[in-house]
Order: C-alpha cells, then sequence, then structure tokens
C-alpha cells in the first residue's frame, strides 16, 4: 500500500479552481467523490484503494471552507462540473466511485455520459426516493443525533462525537451543510426525474450498503440495484451509512474486486 502522502493539485473549470488530491499509480484510474460531509472521511478509503491504482479525490466546489459558485444550482451541476474534469484531465477508462452525495453525482454522470467511465460504484448513494421506506431526515437532526444515526457501532459514535475539533473544522462542517441543503433540500436528498433515466447507466455498476443503514435503509441500495441495468449488489454486515468510516477495509477490498473483474471485461 502506498504510504506516502497525497499531492494536491489545482484544476480550473468552469471559471473555479478545485483541489484535487491525488495518490498511487499506474493504468487503473479511480475517481473517488465524497459525501455531503467532505473529502476527509475517504482518506482510508482513498488510501487503499491507490495501492493498486491512481486515486483522484477531488473536493467538491462550495464543500472544504471553499465558496460556492454561482451557477451551482443542484447536483446536476456537479454531475457536469465532472464530467469536464474527467476531459480536462484526458482521463480514460475511469472507475468512477460515489459515497452518499458523491453517489447522486456519480449516478447523474453516468446517465448523461458513460464513454470515459469503466465502471460505476455506489456507495449509501442518496439521488432516489422509495416509497414507504422511512428515512432520517438529516436536517432535522442535531449533530450529535445524526453522528448517533450515522453508524452502527455505538462506540464509535460516541468516540467520533467526543474528538476534539478545532474552529476550522467547525466552521467547514457548517459551511458544507449550507451547500448541502442548497443542493438537497427540496425534495429532500433525491431527484425524482433520475430514477426514470438510470437505464442509460451502461458501465458495470456496484451497489454498496450498510446492512444496518438507519439514514437509508437497505431497500435504498435494492432499489438502485434493481434499477440500474446489471447492477451488483454488496451488503456489508454491522455497518451504518458510512462504511467508508466504519468497514473501510471491506469497502476497499469489494470496491477492488468489482473494478478487476470490470477491467478483465473491458
Amino acid at each position: 500500500m502506498d504510504h506516502s502522502p497525497p499531492t494536491t493539485t489545482t484544476v480550473r473549470i468552469h471559471g473555479i479552481d478545485t483541489q484535487v488530491e491525488r495518490r498511487g499509480a499506474g493504468e487503473t484510474t479511480i475517481l473517488l467523490l465524497h459525501g455531503s460531509d467532505g473529502g476527509d472521511s475517504l482518506a482510508d478509503l482513498q488510501q487503499a484503494l491507490s495501492r493498486e491504482a491512481r486515486c483522484l479525490l477531488p473536493r467538491h466546489p462550495g464543500f472544504g471552507g471553499t465558496a460556492a459558485p454561482v451557477w451551482l444550482d443542484n447536483v446536476a451541476d456537479l454531475a457536469n462540473f465532472y464530467l469536464e474534469l474527467i476531459e480536462r484531465e484526458g482521463l480514460k477508462k475511469v472507475h468512477l466511485v460515489g459515497v452518499d452525495l458523491g453517489g447522486w453525482i456519480a449516478a447523474e454522470m453516468a446517465v448523461r455520459h458513460s464513454a470515459a467511465l469503466a465502471s460505476l460504484t455506489l456507495v449509501s448513494a442518496l439521488g432516489i426516493h422509495v416509497k414507504d421506506v422511512p428515512v432520517v431526515d438529516v436536517f432535522l437532526r442535531t449533530d450529535e443525533q445524526l453522528i448517533g444515526d450515522t453508524f452502527h457501532s455505538q462506540a464509535l459514535a460516541e468516540r467520533l462525537a467526543q474528538a476534539p475539533r478545532s474552529g476550522e473544522q467547525d466552521e467547514i462542517a457548517i459551511k458544507n451543510k449550507e451547500v448541502t441543503a442548497r443542493l438537497t433540500w427540496q425534495p429532500r436528498g433525491h431527484d425524482p426525474h433520475l430514477a426514470k433515466w438510470l437505464h442509460r447507466i451502461g458501465v458495470p455498476t456496484l451497489v454498496v450498503w450498510g446492512a444496518q443503514d438507519r439514514i437509508l435503509p437497505p431497500a435504498y441500495g435494492e432499489a438502485w440495484a434493481a434499477q440500474v441495468p446489471g447492477a451488483k449488489l454488496v451488503t456489508l454486515a454491522d455497518c451504518g451509512h458510512a462504511p467508508q468510516i466504519e468497514k473501510p477495509v471491506e469497502l476497499a477490498s469489494a470496491i477492488e474486486q468489482f473494478t478487476s473483474s470490470a477491467r478483465s471485461l473491458a
């Protein structure tokens, strides 16, 4: 595994500068899209995936303390932004991995243009609605409640809730929530028009879900797998909504096995 720190470069796209963390090397390229909590939660996953691949982790416009661009109105804007990033970087046969909000972005990208993609992985992805399945409204929960909702292991939740945080970290977290609300407030956490176009996704697709996800219950993972043609569903035991934190080794293994099989089919 590559234990060296990632390098960070700045890429200018659609009038703004965005930072991209890069780790690993090789012919395989993984584009990793973070969730509403920002890119830091994907550090362990990025390191694990970079042992056999070049793994790129960009920071979404408006996240990580950056100002939201005037053109950022919805998740589709971020999908188009990252399709431009792929073009600008000259990336080919990209293995696209999206977590939480990043999964929604990744699905929107694959619906629009799959030509540059080798595979798609959706982890605890927002973006669709499943009728009569209760979910947690994250905007109505306190920070402490939301941490408890996110993880199956309450010992882990308590440890994270008690971890010291700087004023800068708190400010970034507040701004991340503000931008997330701007993108997902109404309707909550999904695009009612996305599901009817999921049949356009023409690359091998993996859906990964925590068996004890309370924020988006496993029925959501089943719905994604049922609506994306040929999608494979992997359920992680003893895991909530954030497998990248709660089960990073198991998540990385599932992604690596899937991308390896997708490469063999290419």
